[in-house]
């Protein structure tokens, strides 16, 4: 049996006025889009959203102040993007970060992934 392991995620607040959208859009490219606010991986998981969200903001000295009240979201990658134990390929970084630049008015974040505790991603085991 596997442990817990970490899952790999970018960080992304966005618009909510686009975040269905947005979700659709990413799932139909193997990309998990999780609202930290409702994950059950954390016992108070809307006090993380809005403390994670709130230092991306203020890092950005007044550059992010549309982004204050936008919903916090982690992308993981699907099952198309992994190789078993094997670190995420380049390709599917890039994939991530083109679709991502496709929303550039609705969406702020920072390049690089991030680690978090594994989300409750179902697995298909072969």
């Amino acid at each position: 049996m596997r442990g817990q392991g970490y899952e790999n995620v970018a960080t992304v607040l966005v618009d909510p006025r686009v975040l269905g959208d947005f979700e659709l859009d990413l799932m139909s490219n193997d990309f998990r889009v999780w609202t930290v606010h409702t994950v059950t991986t954390f016992p108070d998981a809307p006090r993380l959203a809005f403390q994670i969200r709130r230092s991306l903001v203020e890092q950005r000295l007044g550059a992010w102040d549309v982004a204050a009240g936008w919903t916090l979201v982690w992308v993981t990658f699907g099952e198309r993007w992994l190789d078993g134990d094997e670190p995420i390929p380049w390709p599917a970084h890039a994939a991530l970060w083109n679709k991502l630049a496709e929303y550039a008015d609705s969406v702020r974040y920072n390049l690089g992934l991030g680690g978090v505790p594994r989300l409750s991603v179902p697995r298909e085991s072969y």
